[in-house]
């Protein structure tokens, strides 16, 4: 008879034990030849037997307890595929984007943002890529809005230069 906490009597847990011994060692093999990887198929395995111990009272009385482990084993094993398969494509991806690199025009932006004085840069990419508008600028860095419209104008003027005699270097793409 099974106790208040689930835990299966000692004639259910026998049962188990059969069934585990059983069965545990070709599933195991045959997960490892799906998986490629014994240690994730024994764990597979593993989790699809905790499961079914948690539940015993109910699946012992299956005509095949061994076929629920299966299909439980089974269905770890392909949704721990799927999501490595998505894993590994989307490193694939972003390998692909790394190997690209930034175009030079980004690069160019990037040197001279960099070059620019520390508020001027600042308004610029709050302006520009972070797109707020002047009065946030000016609540966030505490000063005027004729500050903010000073630094951007700076900013722009400068950049512009920047830009301009970036594209006339033979480095330039």
């Amino acid at each position: 008879m099974a106790s208040q906490r689930g835990d299966t009597g000692s004639a259910g847990r026998a049962d188990f034990e059969e069934c585990y011994a059983a069965h545990f060692h070709s599933l195991t093999l045959q997960l490892n030849a799906y998986l490629g990887n014994l240690t994730e198929a024994q764990d597979m395995v593993q989790e699809a037997f905790c499961r079914a111990l948690a539940r015993w009272d109910r699946i012992a009385g299956y005509h095949d307890p061994a076929a629920w482990v299966r299909r439980v084993a089974w269905n770890l094993a392909t949704s721990g595929w799927r999501k490595r398969r998505t894993t590994l494509n989307f490193l694939h991806r972003q390998r692909e984007e790394q190997v690209a690199g930034p175009s030079p025009d980004r690069v160019a932006v990037t040197r001279a943002l960099a070059n620019l004085p520390e508020a001027q840069r600042r308004a610029c990419i709050l302006f520009y890529i972070a797109q707020l508008s002047i009065a946030e600028i000016a609540e966030q860095e505490d000063v005027a809005e004729g500050t903010v419209k000073s630094w951007l104008h700076r900013g722009r003027t400068a950049l512009a230069a920047q830009l301009t005699e970036a594209r006339k270097e033979p480095n330039h793409v």
